[in-house]
């Protein structure tokens, strides 16, 4: 019953850095999981990652040591900060909840939101 939204996108240069909201109403995030994914022209949804409700973090390796996702609570806010940013970062990039299975979240699911525009060029 939590809605989501996504913000923060935009254009980048290569090695830069960007940050990302998932602003939820309707409902507090306290007690889910929230997963970050992406989507690049012509590629399949991805895991980018996720923080548990009990605050651990998950991280697919292409992003592993240069995003890092956190939550606000009290903000009803979770983040993804992405730095060191490279041309396969292009990708419209959404939040969800959902279940966490050996580190990582299923992507193949059919309702998505709108989702934000993350364009790195060179």
């Amino acid at each position: 019953q939590v809605q989501l939204v996504e913000s923060g996108g935009g254009l980048v240069q290569a090695g830069g850095s960007l940050r990302l909201s998932c602003a939820a109403s309707g409902g507090t995030i306290s007690t889910y999981n929230l997963g970050w994914f992406r989507q690049a022209p012509g590629k399949e949804r991805e895991f980018v990652a996720v923080i548990t409700w009990s605050g651990g973090t998950y991280y697919t390796d292409l992003v592993k040591g240069r995003f890092t996702i956190s939550r606000d609570n009290a903000m009803n806010t979770v983040y993804l900060q992405m730095n060191s940013l490279k041309l396969e970062d292009t990708a419209v990039y959404y939040c969800r909840t959902g279940p966490v299975v050996a580190g990582t979240m299923r992507a193949d699911f059919d309702s998505w939101g709108q989702g934000t525009k993350v364009t790195v060029s060179s």
